[in-house]
């Protein structure tokens, strides 16, 4: 007995059945540890920079983060199809459908993958130079992006099949390749910036090896899933009506994610115009944010493999029922973090900066932040439900209307309003009560389209 249960953790996860909240705990538990870790790529990166190379070389790796993520929505897009059409088909127990999705997504990756590499290495200096990135730090930040890109198969082959292993209820496996990577990640960080002097490239460098690493033991553990897969050379033969639901489902995430990529270079950029001190402070402040952020992703991913199986197997009953208790989950944890926030959050800042005057700007900007977490927990939630019910359009507006018409000009606004001798561009907080806002907004249009329930009606398996 105690054998069975433990080989549960290693294998596909029915969420079909059972308690919905020890489905949706159980899923998530892992997920949000992998996510963590996966924080930690990034996070090790900006705490070895910053203390063995100073802190331009750490706002020349925070100016590069939103080049990076602009470059990636093509991955987004292509994980977030495949993962709903994973939950729902083997929800719905169809095999043959599944291996070939599968099939058709890791095709479909290797050539988005390789069209990204080539994208992002000729075109890492134009974007930051078109974001008047600072001249001190333009060199490096470019050489950390063109590095970058050069791994960036590895980073989308580990997230797309991390995707399809969590769409068969598989979030354990992730996790294990994931933190053995991190502490490969780790150890060349210290190797490469702290020993061998390489600068922030010894830290690109460092990355993208742990993340071939973990491409590499995704690819075997997918194989090995025999029971609940039937690949064989068929099943990577791209087919039209399987690319075109893997785009339409897609391609609303992806530009969800363009759109958020787009507002923030364009907020970058006047971040950037603010000077290297608040570089350096919106470096870690998205650094602190991410890990704040996890569990908020972690229940919205959860949320959408746990609709999509059980949409497949037209269970609604579990799904309108697993959303209330999804709900309580990710608002109670906020919660917590938003203290832990406000009365620890200047230890967890120190980590990245012995700057005093750093120190204060970037603690002042968390707690301002704090209570937006709450909002964006009842956001990524409502969104992963809709999600993994095959509506994928809804969050893309609802993200097009909180960014682009909320958060951007909002930005700017309040730094023209606000701007003074000693602030010649604005004050530093318009970066963050504007994204603060924007999340508060985006809680309550995600609430009311939610209600109108027209995302019941999405489905991709039809009975």
């Amino acid at each position: 007995m105690a054998k069975g249960k433990i080989a549960q953790f290693f294998s596909a996860r029915d969420m079909t059945v059972g308690s919905t909240t020890g489905a949706i705990v159980q899923f998530t538990i892992p997920l949000l540890i992998g996510n963590i870790a996966q924080q930690l790529y990034s996070t090790v990166d900006s705490i070895v920079v910053g203390n063995y190379v100073g802190d331009n070389a750490l706002a020349a790796v925070g100016a590069s983060g939103p080049v990076t993520n602009l470059l990636l929505v093509l991955f987004v897009g292509i994980s977030t199809g495949a993962g709903i059409m994973v939950s729902q088909y083997y929800g719905a127990r169809d095999k043959e459908m599944l291996s070939h999705t599968i099939g058709n997504t890791l095709v479909m990756t290797l050539i988005a993958g390789i069209v990204m590499m080539l994208m992002g290495v000729f075109l890492s200096r134009p974007f930051l130079e078109l974001l008047d990135t600072p001249i001190e730090i333009l060199d490096m930040a470019a050489g950390y992006l063109r590095i970058v890109f050069i791994g960036i198969v590895g980073f989308a082959f580990y997230n797309i099949l991390s995707g399809i292993m969590r769409g068969l209820g598989d979030s354990f496996m992730p996790l294990v390749f994931l933190l053995v990577c991190c502490i490969m990640n780790t150890i060349l960080d210290v190797w490469f910036v702290a020993g061998l002097r390489m600068g922030v490239e010894g830290a690109a460098w460092a990355t993208i090896l742990s993340w071939f690493v973990s491409a590499v033991l995704c690819i075997l553990k997918l194989m090995r899933m025999k029971d609940e897969l039937g690949l064989n050379r068929h099943s990577f033969q791209l087919k039209g009506k399987l690319c075109k639901e893997l785009i339409v489902l897609g391609l609303p995430s992806g530009l969800t994610q363009a759109i958020f990529s787009m507002s923030m270079l364009v907020v970058q950029s006047l971040t950037n115009s603010l000077g290297t001190d608040v570089i350096a402070c919106n470096t870690i402040i998205m650094r602190v944010d991410g890990f704040t952020m996890m569990p908020n992703f972690s229940f919205g991913m959860a949320m959408t493999t746990f609709v999509g199986q059980n949409v497949g197997a037209n269970r609604m009953d579990r799904v309108e029922e697993g959303t209330k208790n999804g709900l309580k989950l990710g608002v109670g944890t906020s919660a917590v973090l938003v203290l832990c926030l406000l009365f620890f959050g200047k230890y967890l800042i120190e980590m990245f900066t012995s700057t005093p005057s750093l120190i204060t700007l970037s603690n002042q900007m968390l707690r301002l932040l704090a209570i937006g977490y709450i909002g964006m927990a009842i956001t990524q939630i409502l969104s992963g439900t809709m999600r993994g019910a095959g509506d994928t359009v809804s969050p893309m507006w609802i993200s097009l209307i909180t960014t682009v018409v909320v958060r951007v000009p909002l930005a700017y606004l309040m730094a023209y309003m606000t701007r003074s001798e000693a602030y010649p561009h604005g004050q530093p907080y318009t970066l963050f009560l504007s994204m603060l806002i924007s999340w508060i907004s985006g809680a309550v249009i995600t609430s009311i389209v939610f209600k109108r329930g027209k995302w019941k009606n999405k489905a991709i398996v039809k009975e």
